[in-house]
């Protein structure tokens, strides 16, 4: 299916905003276990009930036709998905022909082995989730990572000429000591850094609340050491950024509690299982992946039409002591 050059965005939701940013989560598996994040012992979905690699095309494809101009491929971990690269090739056929952009979350833990690959399927940016540089701190985040690993495919991706942006999720008592060093090392290496604050997505091994920093206190105290400007930066995502000092690394905030960011969204994400999301804060789903096979491409017009008729005015995270998550579903089902 040719997909016509630069469509207008005719996927506007109930509050006037446009949609042009489809993150699609290839699937709900992850080679990592980071406590934040999900259960030790977590269980995924059958491989029979995943949207089949043409499917995440086809929808895409339409996505594309609809005015979605930037497409971001996560998980669970994408790179555990055999057929994540031949999809990025598919997806980067549409770059300069109604896509701007595709990129991808990643944990990098494979991205040695596929980053030459997809910088030549036109990915020229990545977002790598790093909590810590520290081998014994990482290792006890993710339960069994390797950090040497992970800064390998880092490396990789820096080689590949792949920009990289670092996501690190701030989490009082574990990594919040190491958020200084980490700009420090970002400013170094010519990485970006996005810090976030941790959401309230489906039930975890301990209580979030015990490692909840507001980004508001570190930003006090990264000003404090680093010449820090605010800049107009954007990535079509729901960061701020400030640019530091006279380098060209950026630090972006992600403040879902403490700097509510939904006024300007203008994304949804599409779950391995052909869910569609409005909102991550939100339970409310349309179902692509049936819509699909029952009527074809016209019904999934039909659910997107739904879909933005749905699409609520924020998300309800808050962070209380033994409160329940805002929703059950894990963030690797929905995808970061």
């Amino acid at each position: 299916m040719a997909s016509a050059p630069f469509p207008a965005a005719d996927l506007v939701d109930q509050h006037g905003r446009a949609i042009t940013y489809l993150r699609i989560s290839v699937t709900d598996r992850c080679d990592l276990r980071c406590r934040y994040c999900m259960a030790e012992n977590m269980t995924f979905l059958p491989r029979n009930r995943l949207l089949s690699l043409e499917e995440i095309a086809t929808i895409a494809e339409r996505f594309i036709e609809r005015g979605v101009r930037k497409i971001r491929l996560t998980g669970g971990e994408p790179l555990v998905r055999r057929d994540v690269v031949d999809l990025t090739r598919w997806l980067g056929a549409h770059l300069g022909k109604g896509l701007d952009e595709v990129t991808m979350t990643t944990n990098a833990n494979r991205l040695a082995d596929h980053a030459g690959d997809l910088f030549a399927a036109g990915m020229r940016r990545i977002n790598v989730s790093l909590d810590s540089r520290d081998p014994e701190t990482f290792r006890f985040i993710t339960r069994h990572g390797d950090i040497d690993r992970v800064l390998g495919g880092i490396a990789a991706a820096k080689k590949a000429g792949i920009a990289v942006k670092i996501n690190m999720v701030a989490l009082k008592g574990l990594n919040d000591q190491e958020i200084a060093p980490m700009l420090q090392w970002c400013g170094e290496e010519g990485f970006d850094l996005t810090l976030i604050e941790t959401m309230p997505l489906g039930a975890i091994d301990e209580d979030r609340a015990d490692r909840f920093v507001p980004l508001t206190a570190v930003m006090d105290d990264l000003q404090a050491r680093f010449p820090l400007h605010p800049a107009d930066h954007r990535t079509g995502g729901p960061a701020r950024y400030w640019q530091l000092g006279e380098t060209d690394t950026r630090l972006g905030l992600i403040s879902p509690l403490t700097n509510n960011f939904c006024a300007g969204c203008n994304r949804v994400r599409l779950t391995t299982e052909g869910k569609l999301f409005m909102c991550l804060g939100h339970d409310d789903q349309v179902d692509l992946k049936a819509a699909y096979r029952e009527g074809g491409i016209a019904a999934v017009d039909d659910a997107l039409d739904v879909a933005m008729l749905r699409k609520p005015a924020r998300h309800d995270f808050s962070i209380e002591r033994e409160a329940a998550p805002a929703v059950s579903r894990h963030m690797s089902v929905t995808g970061g």
